[in-house]
């Protein structure tokens, strides 16, 4: 069990690690082209390569898209609406800035997602200890606008 949660605190960390990077190099080339033509590089060139790998592994499994809730298919649009909002706050505002607002607003609507079970979440009430990290998460993003 300790070992599985290592590997997945792991592979969140490298997705963390990734998604500053993503940052970075989007707002470059937000200064350099602007915000639609970045966030198109981005999907574009994920959306070749996710294919390439999908051609190599048999296609796939798309024809189940039919027994995923509708609101779910919408997952590509908010991707767009992450990207494009990535590429422009970080160069107007910074990394640590725009990502501790980001992450902040991901917290709360985390914990209400959680503690209500929206959307086919699994219930995870926010008890006394979450409620305070999230205060405490607040606060620090308080400080770092300021």
């Amino acid at each position: 069990m300790m070992r599985n949660t290592l590997l997945l605190v792991g592979i969140a960390a490298v997705g963390g690690v990734a998604v500053a990077l993503q940052a970075q190099f989007m707002g470059l080339m937000d200064k350099a082209m602007g915000t639609l033509e970045s966030v198109f590089v981005t999907y574009a060139s994920g959306g070749i390569l996710i294919g390439m790998i999908m051609l190599v592994h048999g296609g796939g499994n798309l024809s189940a898209w039919r027994g995923v809730p509708w609101y779910a298919l919408s997952a590509g649009v908010m991707g767009l609406l992450i990207v494009g909002t990535i590429g422009y706050t970080v160069p107007r505002l910074g990394l640590v800035l725009a990502f501790t607002v980001m992450i902040a607003s991901q917290f709360v609507m985390g914990a209400v997602i959680d503690h209500f079970g929206l959307l086919g979440a699994a219930v995870r009430p926010l008890d006394i200890s979450r409620l305070l990290g999230v205060a405490v998460l607040l606060l620090g993003t308080w400080l770092m606008i300021r």
